[in-house]
């Protein structure tokens, strides 16, 4: 209960015997030497860096880049993850969900930073938070919300200037949250680069993976040419385009990857559309999820009142979208039963569901 050990100090085990050299601490301004005398030419570097929207005095342990990671965890937006869908198949225990997916993302983004010399916690912070906006019921909230904004909604601008505004993160971790989609501008920083291709790669591996799992596609379904070059399991497909980008960063100092395996993945990528994420069972399930989240949202702009918090004098439009879009699927799904009179047995199968022993929404 109390621990174990005398009057200077306790230890967790009662036989620890394990030691180290009682040197001095390794803080902000260690760390950051170490940065500067470790990484390559061209990465980034968190001294000089940490430029917030509003001005911070330096922790004194951790690095710019090691607090916004760490507030990224311990967000609310970040948590939330692990109720909302990555992509709509039906759900097993075992199935991917947006948290598990940004973490797959940051081991894929820290393992190409380790091998071509980048700063691998700003890589860590950026994968974890790259979809922070996203909204319940995959990529479905996206078409859902864009009818309610002038400029459209897309998640990696929502989550860098909205969910995770409050964090008060530095500019070059925002910059690859925000920029971290192939269709957005380049990111700014050779970490966001990474960033970029590390999502690609873990959402074309995973998703084949939770599609076979769940008796969608076979192995033997998938094409020649990426079985060839990627192989057939998520393990050595990892293993492939990790070294690919690796590879032509230290051959040609830009984030990258080798013609050939950029062309096994854009197949992969392209075979994942056409049988998972756009297979009929798919699309029925995002439409059902678009009518539930716009309705939500007409729903909450007649009824600010039944928003957590005082929306006075904002757009009521924006304010619902916010508060919509911060929900997980279990709860958008609880909201339109208990508000809006939506039939659970109308609900597609999703993450966090309830079932009954039949197997039916209940």
């Amino acid at each position: 209960m109390t621990g174990h050990g005398g009057d200077q100090f306790i230890t967790a085990h009662r036989d620890t015997r394990v030691t180290m050299s009682a040197d001095p601490l390794v803080d902000r301004t260690a760390r950051e030497e170490r940065e500067a005398a470790t990484l390559r030419p061209g990465a980034t570097l968190a001294h000089g860096a940490g430029h917030r929207a509003v001005e911070e005095e330096p922790d004194p342990e951790r690095t710019c880049f090691e607090r916004d990671r760490d507030r990224i965890v311990h967000s609310a937006a970040f948590r939330r993850l692990a109720g909302k869908t990555q992509v709509v198949v039906h759900p097993t225990d075992h199935q991917r969900t947006r948290l598990t997916h940004a973490i797959e993302v940051a081991q894929v983004a820290t393992s190409i930073a380790r091998a071509v010399g980048a700063n691998v916690t700003l890589c860590d912070a950026m994968a974890l938070g790259h979809d922070c906006g996203h909204g319940p019921g995959g990529h479905a909230a996206e078409e859902a919300f864009d009818a309610f904004l002038p400029d459209g909604f897309d998640h990696g601008p929502w989550g860098a200037d909205i969910a995770l505004h409050d964090l008060n993160l530095c500019a070059e971790t925002l910059d690859g949250i925000r920029n971290h989609s192939w269709s957005s501008p380049a990111p700014v920083t050779i970490e966001g680069e990474i960033v970029s291709w590390a999502d690609r790669i873990a959402y074309c591996a995973h998703d084949l993976e939770d599609a076979i799992h769940a008796g969608i596609v076979g192995v033997g379904d998938l094409p020649t040419d990426v079985v060839e070059v990627l192989g057939a399991e998520r393990r050595t497909q990892l293993g492939v385009l990790i070294r690919a980008v690796s590879a032509t960063v230290v051959e040609h100092g830009m984030v990258g990857m080798d013609s050939r395996t950029a062309h096994a993945l854009s197949q992969l990528r392209r075979f994942n559309y056409e049988h998972i994420y756009t297979r009929p069972e798919s699309l029925e399930q995002s439409h059902v999820m678009i009518r539930l989240l716009q309705q939500l949202v007409h729903y909450y702009v007649d009824h600010p009142e039944s928003m957590p918090t005082p929306h006075v004098g904002d757009d009521l439009t924006v304010a619902a979208v916010t508060y919509v879009a911060g929900m997980t699927d279990r709860f958008a799904l609880t909201q339109g039963e208990r508000l809006l009179g939506w039939d659970p047995e109308t609900f597609p199968p999703g993450i966090g569901h309830r079932y009954n022993i039949r197997g039916a929404a209940s």
